[in-house]
């Protein structure tokens, strides 16, 4: 039987400045509660610039806390007046000293299900990530929503392929990465590792990435947002490489059991095999 979840996605460029942000984000939601999207995921940092791409610590005041700051309060009343799962990544403060790249999960009633915190950082240049973020410590939660289990990994995450396993053992049927990555190696990889992921875990995955060129750095956003089924086909077509773009799509969760009853990866696993390759 069909189990279709109308889910969107949106990549924007950075406006100026965090109250803009997040006005463009709100009309983007809104836009798309117009459309019948039950599920939506923003980029990366969606209300900031992408600041890793330089070492100050002034960008510090972009931390809020998770779930009772500003950010998270807004669009959890906004989820719960559209009556739509909402994914929000933002720079979390835990407490002083203690930030995290994480994405907050709210129900369709604004309810807040929970969080992801990154955990893989990189360190190189134009994304000098560990300055401003701690390791990831909440494992891979899988959030049990009005449109089904949702799952989150979080753009350099999106390179190392445990977590992606975890959150599929873990029942996740769709999983958001929102991402903030540019022009380069990555742009080549980025048709590639997310549709395989999904592929090795049977489930679906709704790829975000902002666009432009902001004025911190020479890094180049280059979009291509999109959304991929667990044979690894984009569902309809992938976004721009350079302009701002809403990507709704229709799920049809159930072709999930389907792919897994032809594939059956998960029933030939050798989790007794693997001992070796956690070994530090």
């Amino acid at each position: 039987m069909s189990r279709v979840v109308r889910s969107a996605i949106v990549q924007t460029p950075w406006t100026g400045d965090k109250d803009s942000m997040l006005d463009l984000h709100e009309k983007h939601a809104r836009d798309a509660a117009a459309q019948g999207a039950q599920v939506m995921c923003f980029q990366e940092l969606f209300y900031g610039p992408y600041f890793c791409q330089v070492q100050d610590a002034e960008y510090y005041s972009y931390a809020e806390a998770v779930p009772d700051g500003p950010t998270v309060q807004r669009f959890s009343a906004l989820a719960k007046e559209l009556g739509m799962v909402m994914v929000l990544p933002v720079y979390e403060q835990e407490k002083p000293g203690f930030l995290y790249n994480t994405a907050a999960v709210l129900d369709a009633d604004g309810t807040y299900l929970g969080k992801y915190r990154k955990h893989h950082i990189p360190q190189v240049k134009g994304f000098w990530e560990k300055f401003y973020f701690r390791p990831g410590n909440v494992g891979w939660p899988v959030f049990d929503t009005a449109v089904g289990k949702v799952g989150v990994y979080i753009c350099y995450d999106r390179h190392f392929p445990e977590g992606w396993r975890a959150l599929g053992l873990a029942g996740a049927e769709i999983v958001f990465n929102p991402s903030a990555t540019s022009r380069g190696l990555s742009s080549y990889l980025w048709k590639l590792e997310q549709p395989a992921s999904a592929v090795a875990n049977m489930y679906f995955v709704g790829a975000i990435n902002r666009v432009g060129v902001e004025p911190l750095g020479d890094d180049d956003f280059y979009g291509t947002s999109y959304f991929v089924d667990p044979r690894g086909q984009f569902v309809g077509d992938v976004a721009s490489s350079t302009d701002e773009e809403l990507v709704v799509r229709d799920l049809d969760l159930s072709l999930i059991e389907e792919v897994r009853n032809q594939w059956a990866f998960y029933r030939d696993r050798r989790p007794d095999a693997y001992d070796s390759l956690t070994e530090a």
